[in-house]
């Protein structure tokens, strides 16, 4: 059985609507080093985190701390949006998939989630794994049995806690929660 310690990335310093692939704010730097001083005594064996620059600036202080290798992890990426929306639609986009059930959207979004719920119950060992609204949604969902796309809102740099076991995902802690605005 391994825990999975899922840490939404800190604060971004752009949103969906205006930039690809954000850093992290002042703020997001500092959350990022205080969910790293927590997940450090939580002892997992290994990082992983989502490839785009948000997640893995609040992973790089727990690898740092840890003397740890971050391994970047396309199944926990970002929810991917169709190629023929564009930057400025995207935040509509999203906020209509998050007003619904996984069946409820388009099959490649189901895919989407299926994979992210294969990879995080096929870990092995305790993993610190730094992620996304939706993707950590999809891992909440998963383990209590919820359809919703959007069924809690962790705070940026929010750690929850689950189990996988025999391909599995249980709840063991949710994380701290807030309010999410979609721009």
């Amino acid at each position: 059985m391994a825990r999975l310690f899922l840490i939404r990335h800190g604060e971004p310093a752009g949103t969906w609507t205006d930039s690809q692939d954000p850093g992290l704010t002042d703020l997001g730097r500092e959350q990022a080093k205080t969910a790293a001083d927590r997940v450090r005594l939580l002892t997992p064996k290994q990082i992983v985190s989502s490839p785009l620059r948000r997640a893995r600036e609040t992973a790089a202080p727990l690898g740092e701390m840890l003397s740890m290798k971050v391994g970047l992890v396309e199944e926990v990426a970002e929810i991917p949006s169709p190629a023929n929306i564009s930057l400025e639609n995207r935040g509509d986009w999203l906020r209509a998939i998050m007003s619904r059930t996984w069946t409820g959207v388009d099959p490649a979004l189901r895919r989407w989630r299926d994979d992210v719920v294969t990879y995080l119950a096929g870990l092995q060992s305790d993993t610190a794994v730094y992620s996304h609204f939706v993707a950590i949604n999809v891992a909440l969902g998963a383990s209590i049995g919820d359809d919703r796309v959007v069924c809690f809102q962790p705070a940026h740099a929010s750690v929850t806690i689950l189990e996988a076991k025999g391909r599995a995902l249980s709840l063991v802690e949710l994380g701290a929660t807030a309010q999410t605005t979609v721009r």
